[in-house]
């Protein structure tokens, strides 16, 4: 095998790993993005104050006043 051709091959398997890397780390990093992004919106009926909690749930207790409220629907 020629030097060269090792070389290149070598470089070329480098390259390859830092673009498998690269891929993993991007989805990894979008999907966490999405999850921490999409969240619901709910008013409490008691105190009167706009919260948020994550994606995916209907109910939810005011960080106020403790009471539990239903999500908004638009």
């Amino acid at each position: 095998m020629d030097l060269a051709l090792g070389a290149v091959a070598y470089c070329l398997l480098a390259l390859g790993f830092f673009f498998g890397v690269w891929l993993y780390y991007d989805r990894r990093d979008h999907a966490l993005y999405d999850t921490e992004r999409r969240k619901v919106t709910f008013h409490c009926i008691r105190c009167g104050q706009l919260y948020t909690a994550k994606a995916g749930t209907e109910t939810a207790a005011c960080p106020r006043c403790g009471h539990t409220n239903a999500r908004l629907k638009f």
